[in-house]
């Protein structure tokens, strides 16, 4: 199945003709293994859904989704322009579109999110995102773990979230690494409602 056809879903989700086609050159351009590898290798950290093979993938479709639904409430979602929406969300999808590092590394990069962001800078021109846009985006995936700041020898790499929208981002990930938070798939690696 090509990737246009795996997200199609998430793609109708941008309402953003222009930005749905450059969330679309992004899924492109990341490594296979972001659509092949779990979310995590122990397990610790993610639900079931988000195991074994394409579990990655389904994580990433989850915060997108998890988005959606938190944004199509009014109370949360009236305090964003439908344009800062489409980049949070666009920013959900691709957040550990390099988890394993570039090139593909046995483990997690705890870096991961400053490899993502730095990608997406790097790419803005040629999946057709303006500068500003790139770095709304960047700056959502930067600090996406949230207070999960310092590596595995306690030195602080990674930024916390400071504004609505990095806060947002975040919030979404976390809840869709929550293992009491499970989201239904079919056999497609699609959510099923």
């Amino acid at each position: 199945m090509n990737r246009e056809e795996l997200f199609l879903d998430e793609l109708s989700y941008i309402k953003d003709n222009d930005l749905s086609e450059s969330l679309l050159k992004i899924i492109n351009i990341l490594p296979e293994y972001w659509l092949e590898e779990a979310a995590s290798s122990t397990g610790k950290y993610h639900p079931e859904y988000a195991l074994g093979k394409g579990g990655l993938l389904r994580h990433s479709k989850a915060a997108m989704r998890i988005g959606i639904e938190l944004l199509n409430d009014p109370c949360i979602g009236d305090k964003y322009t439908q344009h800062e929406k489409d980049l949070m969300l666009m920013g959900l999808l691709v957040h550990d579109g390099l988890k394993l590092g570039r090139p593909k590394e046995k483990y997690t990069r705890f870096d991961h999110p400053i490899l993502m962001a730095n990608f997406i800078l790097e790419n803005q021109k040629e999946v057709g995102l303006t500068k500003e846009d790139a770095t709304f985006i960047a700056d959502v995936i930067k600090t996406h773990m949230g207070p999960w700041t310092t590596d595995y020898n306690g030195n602080e790499v990674l930024e916390k979230p400071k504004t609505k929208y990095q806060n947002f981002v975040h919030m979404c990930d976390y809840l869709a690494s929550r293992k009491c938070l499970l989201v239904p798939f079919d056999e497609d690696n699609n959510i099923s409602v």
